[in-house]
C-alpha cells in the first residue's frame, strides 16, 4: 500500500500528459502514476501529443520525487497511484498548467493557487489556451466513448 512517503524514483515512460511510468526502489518498484490535481488532453485530443512532449521534455529519463496521495485518493480507478510528482526540481502538474497543457481537476485539487495558474495561462493564450475553444478532456472522452 502507497503512504504520504516520497520516493525517489527514475522516469521510464510517460504515456501522455498526465501519466507517468516510474521505477521505485523496493518494496513500490514499477509504478503507473497519474499526476495528482490536473487532467492534461487525452493523446488524440488537439494538444494531447504536445502536452506529453512537455511532461517527457520535464521528466523522462530523470529523477522525480513521487509524492502519492494518502489513503484511498492514492489510487485511481485503473490502480495508477495518484501522486505530486516532481522533476527537476519542479512540480509536474504546476509546469503543465504552467504551460497551457493541462487542465485544474476541479473538486480534487487540493493547492489553492492552481485555478490562478491556469487562469494565466488562459490569459496569455498559451499551450491549448490559444484555440479559441478548447475542450476539456472529460468532455472530449465523453464525447469519445467507445
Amino acid at each position: 500500500m502507497l503512504s504520504a512517503l516520497v520516493f525517489s524514483c527514475v522516469v521510464i515512460a510517460v504515456a501522455d500528459g498526465d501519466t507517468l511510468t516510474a521505477r521505485c526502489p523496493a518494496p513500490q518498484g514499477t509504478l503507473r502514476v497519474r499526476l495528482a490535481d490536473v487532467d492534461a488532453p487525452e493523446k488524440a485530443q488537439a494538444f494531447g501529443p504536445a502536452s506529453r512532449r512537455q511532461l517527457a521534455a520535464l521528466c523522462l529519463r530523470r529523477r522525480a520525487e513521487v509524492r502519492p496521495l494518502p489513503g484511498a485518493a492514492g489510487r485511481d480507478r485503473y490502480g495508477r497511484a495518484v501522486a505530486h510528482v516532481s522533476c527537476a526540481g519542479q512540480d509536474a502538474g504546476t509546469a503543465q498548467l504552467r504551460a497551457g497543457l493541462a487542465w485544474v481537476m476541479e473538486g480534487y485539487a487540493a493547492d489553492l493557487n492552481l485555478p490562478a495558474l491556469q487562469w494565466q495561462a488562459r490569459h496569455d493564450r498559451v499551450g491549448l489556451w490559444a484555440d479559441a475553444r478548447p475542450v476539456p478532456p472529460w468532455v472530449w472522452r465523453r464525447q469519445h466513448r467507445r
